[in-house]
């Protein structure tokens, strides 16, 4: 429209350009006898009186009779140049409107949370989006059915004191919440039942689930039998009492000065609520000189900490342990000598009593596949070689950022990322033969083998908020332990940044 506008302008302003060139003042000689009008490179004098020659006669009202031709050249002058400077003033008013509209369009987008850029078509869509999920909304609290295809059927549940623990995350801390507040009041559930066609982030997104829309299945070719993973009733019950075990949590939180500055995170309140034993970060981005302070805001408790941070590219990659368990022994990277590996500051291992926990940031193949043949003819080999080494000893749970969606479940749009860093074939395949094939047990999925769960949505186009993800985090344990595996979780609900905590429960 912007364009359109903008060409309207050009051809007036233009127009306007030509008459005062076409009919410039000094041409109108009025009091003479001739009138001359330059067109073009062309110039026509014409008599008003064939074959005389008159005197110069002043124009006036007395001697107006038998010369019109004057007044009319006049008033045409006259009413063109009003004409065109009256199509500028539209023009030019009708361009400040439509850039008021943008503004206010634009203002409107910012209030309701959705993305400001991209095409128009994507825009729209995502308005579209939006407004469906209002009326989706009206349509849930009137207890009416529902969404396109598929039928929506509203349950409510009131729940008693002995029905409390549903509520809870599945850990000891959500449990004794739950039971608390329900020991004050009743709470009532909305449930969403859905009919057998399975609900696409694409079509309708039940307003309910706005605030949760990791429950909310999102894929681009779902299968018949898959769910969304939601981590209130999928997790289960907390490990009996008298049952030794350790919960270890890794977060990829890329940039860890850029998360603890955020008001909305509070590193505090998410030991408390998860309680966990042993936290894993990667793409830590700090550097050498900065360990010592980060140490120092460290929460109480938690006095173990062993910092790998990239020599070869400063405030770049970077992993860390936390724990308040004190490891027997730690070390950095591979170990092999002269190794590029370890100069990314890529992996920290930490040996406990029964197992090795070997915290890593795969590196990414880059844009355009740069790094792909490093990836997976260098990288992928030299860490499973590792951890057989380690496993002789012990059994071993790697975790981290591994860089790779293994399978189509593991990612909103398969079809669309084929050749796309962390989905091509060649890392998938890389994946399995390095890994899974030489007995590391991908814990989450055995514990959900049709569940759809993303551990990352990329920031552009608002991916989170529509639940359009990579589920790029694991925790892989060595198949002598994977029996022992309480619980493989994901925490979609904690942001602050572009990856959410996953979390592993293990009975020693």
């Amino acid at each position: 429209m912007n364009k359109v506008l903008q060409l309207g302008l050009q051809s007036s302003v233009v127009q306007a350009a030509k008459f005062l060139v076409v009919v410039p003042f000094r041409s109108l000689r009025f009091g003479s006898s001739i009138v001359s009008v330059r067109v073009g490179t062309s110039s026509f004098n014409k008599r008003l009186m064939s074959n005389a020659t008159v005197k110069s006669v002043p124009l006036s009202i007395n001697n107006i009779k038998g010369k019109p031709v004057k007044l009319m050249s006049l008033s045409l002058f006259i009413f063109v140049i009003v004409y065109v400077y009256i199509q500028i003033l539209v023009t030019f008013g009708t361009v400040v409107y439509s850039f008021i509209l943008q503004w206010v369009f634009l203002l409107h987008y910012r209030k309701l949370g959705l993305p400001v850029k991209g095409l128009k078509k994507e825009l729209i869509s995502t308005l579209k989006l939006h407004m469906d999920n209002n009326e989706s909304s009206g349509a849930e609290k009137e207890t009416t059915s529902s969404t396109r295809s598929e039928s929506v059927t509203i349950k409510r549940k009131i729940r008693n004191q002995e029905e409390a623990n549903d509520d809870a995350y599945g850990n000891d801390n959500g449990e004794k919440k739950a039971k608390q507040s329900t020991e004050k009041n009743l709470k009532v559930e909305a449930s969403l039942t859905i009919s057998s066609k399975v609900l696409k982030t694409d079509e309708v997104i039940s307003s309910s689930n706005q605030r949760e829309p990791w429950t909310v299945l999102a894929h681009k070719k779902p299968e018949k039998d898959w769910k969304a993973y939601n981590p209130k009733t999928m997790r289960p019950p907390s490990v009996p009492e008298g049952t030794k075990s350790v919960k270890i949590m890794t977060w990829n939180v890329n940039g860890l000065r850029a998360l603890l500055k955020l008001e909305s995170f509070s590193a505090l309140q998410l030991a408390q609520r998860e309680d966990f034993d042993v936290l894993c970060l990667q793409e830590t981005k700090i550097q050498v000189k900065d360990v010592e302070e980060i140490k120092k805001a460290l929460i109480e408790g938690y006095d173990h900490s062993f910092w790998s941070c990239s020599v070869s590219k400063l405030g770049y990659s970077g992993t860390a342990i936390i724990s308040r368990i004190k490891p027997l022994s730690v070390r950095y990277g591979t170990g092999l000598t002269g190794s590029d590996h370890d100069m990314e500051g890529r992996i920290v291992t930490a040996e406990f009593d029964s197992f090795y926990l070997i915290n890593t940031y795969v590196p990414n193949s880059g844009d355009g596949l740069k790094r792909l043949s490093y990836r997976i003819e260098e990288w992928d080999r030299t860490l499973s070689n590792y951890i057989k080494e380690l496993e002789k000893t012990k059994p071993v749970v790697l975790t981290g950022d591994l860089n790779c969606a293994h399978e189509e479940i593991d990612i909103y749009n398969p079809a669309g990322n084929k050749r796309s860093a962390g989905f091509t074939i060649e890392e998938r395949q890389s994946f399995g033969e390095n890994f899974l094939e030489k007995g590391f047990v991908d814990t989450f999925r055995k514990q959900h083998p049709g569940v759809v769960g993303y551990t990352y949505w990329g920031y552009r186009s608002g991916a989170r908020k529509t639940n359009r993800g990579w589920r790029l985090d694991y925790f892989l344990v060595s198949e002598s332990i994977a029996a022992n595996v309480h619980d493989s979780y994901i925490l979609p609900d904690v942001n602050g940044s572009d990856h959410c905590p996953i979390g592993l429960i293990l009975k020693l």
